[in-house]
C-alpha cells in the first residue's frame, strides 16, 4: 500500500531520483567494468543505502520521503524498497524535464521547499540535508555541487523551470550551466560542501570505504 506524505506545509519534499536495478540498463558507465548485472547490483545497493540514509534523517527533520522512478513498476518498486515511502513515476524527457515535473507537483501540494537528489551519492547524509533545509530558509537555491561538475543535491523553495532548461545533462559542465542560469533569473544560491557521485570505476573505492564504515 502507498503511504500518504505527511500534507502540514512545513514538510519539506525529499524526492530521491532512481532506477529499478534491471541489468543492462543502469549504471551503464560501469557496465564495461562490473558487467550488466554487477552494475545492476551496485544500482541495488546504492539505492537501498541512500533510501535509508533520508529516512533516517526524516525522523529528525521535517522531510516528506518520495521515491521517483524510471524503469520497473509501481508494484516492483514497493515490492524492493517497502511502503514507508511514497512512489512516483518519473515523466517523459530529459532529466530537467523530470525533475522540474517533479518540483511542481511538490508545490502544488503546498510544500515550502522541495529538494532532489540521485542514488549515486551514498556520502549523502543528515547533515547534508539539515544544510539544504537551513539554506532554504534564507535563500532561493541550495546546489550540492558533485566533484564531476554536476550535482547530488537541488533544492528550491519556488519553482525555477529555467534551472533544467538547456542543460548538457550527463556532462561535467552541468553545475556551471546551473549556476549561470540561477544568476540569469537573479536568484540567490548556496553551495554545500561538494560530494562524488560513484559513477565510474575510480569512484568504486569510495563506495567501499562507506560501505565498510556502514559495517562497523
Amino acid at each position: 500500500m502507498n503511504l500518504p506524505s505527511p500534507r502540514a506545509p512545513e514538510f519539506f519534499g525529499l524526492m530521491l531520483f532512481t532506477r529499478y536495478p534491471e541489468p543492462g540498463r543502469t549504471k551503464t558507465r560501469l557496465i564495461a567494468h562490473l558487467g550488466p548485472a554487477g552494475a545492476a547490483s551496485l544500482q541495488r545497493a546504492m539505492t537501498e543505502h541512500v533510501l535509508g540514509q533520508v529516512t533516517a534523517a526524516a525522523q529528525q527533520l521535517p522531510l516528506a520521503v518520495e521515491v521517483h522512478f524510471a524503469g520497473g513498476s509501481q508494484a516492483q518498486m514497493q515490492s524492493w524498497l517497502g511502503d514507508r515511502v511514497t512512489y512516483y513515476p518519473q515523466g517523459e524527457g530529459d532529466l530537467g524535464a523530470r525533475l522540474g515535473a517533479a518540483f511542481g507537483q511538490n508545490f502544488r501540494a503546498g510544500r515550502p521547499g522541495a529538494i532532489a537528489i540521485g542514488s549515486d551519492c551514498p556520502a549523502l547524509g543528515t547533515a547534508h540535508l539539515t544544510a539544504a533545509i537551513n539554506a532554504l530558509h534564507q535563500t532561493d537555491v541550495v546546489i550540492g555541487p558533485a566533484t564531476d561538475g554536476g550535482y547530488y543535491l537541488m533544492g528550491l523553495r519556488l519553482p525555477q523551470p529555467a534551472l533544467f532548461d538547456a542543460i548538457a545533462w550527463g556532462t561535467g559542465e552541468v553545475l556551471a550551466q546551473t549556476l549561470a542560469a540561477a544568476a540569469a533569473q537573479g536568484l540567490t544560491v548556496e553551495l554545500l560542501t561538494p560530494l562524488t557521485d560513484i559513477d565510474r570505476p575510480a569512484d568504486l573505492p569510495q563506495w567501499e570505504q562507506i560501505l565498510a564504515k556502514s559495517a562497523r
